[in-house]
């Protein structure tokens, strides 16, 4: 392996060692634990009282989130994890969330955008990879 490629392999490995979340790892069953991520993954609504089931989130690992449907057109914001709270922005407005729940296949939160906190559950949207 050349020096380049060295370099780029060991960049790329202190890049995704400063992506980890510092959500608490839940204990699982029948194998070791290891903190769950919301980071990086295509995620889907798969239960709220006012968001459309199937509705997709993506928090990418710089700060970018995606949101997107069948029947519109994607949308762009930020999101935040620092000192153990998550922000999510969107029309430049911030808006602090509850992580309710996060594992491998379930990511409940509690958004607290103006009018009533709105609650969602997430599952993995299997079968929609991130563009690399």
């Amino acid at each position: 392996m050349s020096a380049t490629r060295r370099h780029i392999a060991g960049a790329a490995v202190l890049l995704l060692a400063g992506c980890a979340t510092t959500q608490k790892p839940r204990p699982a069953t029948g194998g070791p634990t290891r903190p769950a991520s919301f980071i990086n993954k295509v995620w889907k609504v798969d239960a709220s009282p006012t968001i459309q089931k199937g509705q997709l989130y993506v928090f990418l690992s710089e700060g970018t989130l995606v949101v997107a449907s069948s029947n519109g057109t994607p949308s762009l914001g930020t999101w935040r994890y620092q000192k153990g709270a998550l922000t999510m922005v969107e029309e430049s407005i911030a808006y602090p969330v509850d992580i309710l729940e996060l594992s491998a296949d379930t990511f409940r939160l509690r958004m607290h955008n103006p009018g009533e906190p709105v609650e969602l559950t997430l599952v993995p949207a299997d079968g929609v990879p991130l563009p690399e």
